[in-house]
């Protein structure tokens, strides 16, 4: 674009145009209708990463790949996070097509984006599926996780103002709600699954246990948690970084605790 002298004028673009950019449209195939649909997928290795918050949340430049994390057919309402949208057995596609797919409403055309509020929902579809298909306790409770990293996400993007106060507070009860479910599921998984467990090793998991406990005032958990993770010879440098910085964040909030 140029000014009225002549001179190129830098078009300054909406974050919503950045984040399209970084979006195409992908062809799938459902397996519980075997219908093909378009879903909005993130360009690969076109997202940077700019930091993580410390229960691994991660946090890309112009998008939030979770947003883009549930793959859900528009015409029957199967719907699962993309490492698993094609691994349902036959029992547990009858099941979701008799309590799911019999009185879903087929879905408007795919959005260019989602919302936090459409993405909140996919989640919620994603969780409906994996309980209806009686999915391991860790695909529950990885979807809980993430879905409570979608209530947060929100919340970052609304300000902080009295006339915001009641729905931050909403906000914040529903990730809460989202991470004490996704901490029970990891804790059960973690005695009666094995690994990779939602593509991610022991020390991995072991990890986000820790952060979860400590996000909901666990302190002993996440203190044993953190302990046999640095005592642990399978643990790799960066995850011990990780542990450590979890132990300073720990010992600051015990010691907020003790000054209440």
């Amino acid at each position: 674009k140029k000014n009225s002298a002549g001179q190129k004028e830098v078009v300054q673009k909406t974050p919503e145009e950045l984040e399209i950019e970084l979006l195409f449209d992908k062809k799938y195939t459902c397996p519980n209708c075997y219908e093909d649909f378009n879903a909005r997928v993130v360009r690969a290795g076109k997202a940077k990463l700019a930091s993580s918050d410390f229960d691994l949340r991660p946090k890309y430049e112009n998008i939030d790949c979770d947003k883009y994390g549930v793959l859900m057919c528009p015409k029957c309402g199967y719907a699962a996070l993309t490492r698993y949208f094609n691994s349902c057995t036959p029992p547990q596609l009858k099941l979701i097509k008799e309590r799911i797919s019999a009185s879903f409403k087929p879905a408007d055309k795919e959005p260019l984006m989602y919302t936090y509020d459409e993405a909140i929902n996919r989640y919620k579809m994603a969780l409906a599926n994996a309980m209806v298909k009686r999915a391991r306790a860790s695909e529950k409770a990885y979807v809980c996780l993430k879905t409570g990293w979608m209530y947060r996400a929100k919340a970052e993007t609304i300000e902080a103002t009295p006339e915001h106060e009641e729905e931050l507070k909403e906000l914040k009860k529903n990730e809460m709600e989202c991470i004490q479910i996704a901490y029970d599921g990891f804790v059960s998984a973690r005695s009666s699954e094995g690994y990779p467990m939602c593509g991610m090793d022991e020390q991995t998991v072991d990890y986000i246990i820790a952060a979860l406990a400590l996000k909901l005032g666990k302190f002993d958990v996440a203190a044993k948690m953190i302990a046999g993770l640095l005592g642990d010879l399978k643990t790799g440098k960066r995850m011990k970084e990780r542990a450590l910085d979890l132990k300073e964040l720990l010992l600051e909030e015990k010691k907020k605790q003790g000054n209440a």
